[in-house]
């Protein structure tokens, strides 16, 4: 499942997710809204949207953004994937020990 915001509501977007059935959980913006309605029964029945589940996207969006207050992960300096790894484990070690 995909959890993203309007701007990856495009019809190319979809229609890859689609192919790979992968769900898609992505609002539609007011603007595609307006342009399916207008066109009427050739525009198509709006795509599912699960309120929810959307509501997930948040957390994972709160989580990352406390990641990147690091700097080193923020600007991914280090060379090593493996170097990499072991600040993220490191911070995330560090943001659930001091809750």
């Amino acid at each position: 499942m995909v959890l993203a915001d309007r701007a990856y509501s495009s019809r190319a977007i979809r229609g890859h997710l689609r192919r790979r059935q992968i769900r898609a959980v992505i609002p539609q913006p007011s603007d595609q809204v307006g342009h399916r309605l207008r066109r009427g029964r050739q525009g198509g029945r709006p795509p599912g949207f699960d309120a929810e589940t959307y509501k997930q996207r948040n957390t994972v969006e709160r989580c990352i953004n406390r990641l990147k207050q690091w700097r080193g992960l923020a600007a991914r300096t280090d060379k090593l994937a493996i170097a990499y790894q072991a600040a993220l484990h490191l911070a995330a070690i560090l943001i659930w020990a001091r809750r």
